[in-house]
């Protein structure tokens, strides 16, 4: 894995990270704050993605409201233009569903299909504790209201779980979480708050291949919040697994099945435009 900076569109420099793979292009759209250690390693492909703004490595802007749904948008854009990425599968997973719908909504040239991993496509915070009965109004206050105390207590947080011992082991869980504790909690729920207030998306003019993997023992994506966005794609795959939110951990062969039947079926749909395109421009005898 090699990492570089880009410069997004409004002058933030911006961390990215890139796979050596001869594979077909991805790009990831990560949960807010993950390491590249806590998405499974997808030998068959070359994938692209970054660290949010203020994380890893990335800069914060120098305008701080710069960190709008739409800014993650750019940034995601200029990782594939850095690449030479004209257009390719994107996956997203927790809040990263929401950049990947709002890319492939924004920019549908860019975006041949979309996996969607344990994340809600906007409105993030009317996804948690996905208790039946359990109002979506009720969940978002509760959500925005816990993610805006743990805002204020980021300096009590950063205090805390900065001194947190870690193990020394090799282990992609244990390395995923020696770098997530180091994040600055205020910032790090800054983004949360910004990017979880964006609304729900609608995915109904989407044409291109999409998978959707939901956790059934999510508390902070329930399946509901998933399934119902792309209940009406005629293009859509859902499948609802006995995981928690951090799938990708958990059950890291099935992200590889299915980015691999993603691949396959965007290529298909790829190659019937293209032959439909050729027979069109046939002279008729």
């Amino acid at each position: 894995m090699r990492e570089h900076d880009v410069v997004s569109a409004d002058g933030t420099r911006i961390r990215l990270w890139r796979t050596d793979t001869d594979g077909p292009d991805v790009l990831l759209c990560p949960g807010l704050g993950a390491a590249p250690s806590v998405w499974p390693e997808l030998s068959s492909a070359r994938v692209h993605s970054w660290y949010h703004r203020g994380t890893m490595g990335s800069d914060r802007p120098s305008d701080p409201a710069r960190i709008t749904l739409g800014d993650h948008v750019a940034d995601a854009l200029a990782v594939l233009d850095d690449g030479g990425v004209e257009r390719c599968a994107v996956m997203g997973w927790s809040m990263g569903v929401t950049v990947a719908a709002e890319l492939a909504l924004r920019h549908p040239d860019r975006v041949a299909g979309l996996l969607l991993v344990a994340g809600a496509p906007g409105d993030s915070f009317a996804g948690v504790l996905g208790v039946p009965g359990l109002p979506e109004d009720v969940r978002r206050l509760i959500g925005v209201s816990s993610a805006t105390v743990l805002r204020l207590a980021g300096p009590l947080l950063d205090s805390v779980l900065h001194r947190v011992p870690v193990p020394d082991v090799s282990s992609p869980a244990v390395a995923s979480l020696r770098r997530f504790l180091k994040h600055d909690w205020g910032w790090y729920f800054t983004l949360a708050l910004a990017l979880g207030r964006a609304p729900r998306l609608d995915l109904t003019g989407l044409t291109c291949p999409t998978t959707v993997l939901a956790g059934r023992y999510d508390w902070l994506t329930s399946p509901d919040s998933m399934v119902g966005p792309v209940a009406g794609l005629p293009q859509a795959r859902v499948r609802v697994l006995p995981n928690t939110h951090y799938l990708p951990l958990e059950n890291p062969q099935i992200i590889v099945e299915e980015l691999d039947l993603l691949l396959g079926r965007a290529h298909a749909v790829e190659q019937a435009v293209e032959d439909l395109l050729t027979s069109r421009s046939r002279p008729r005898a």
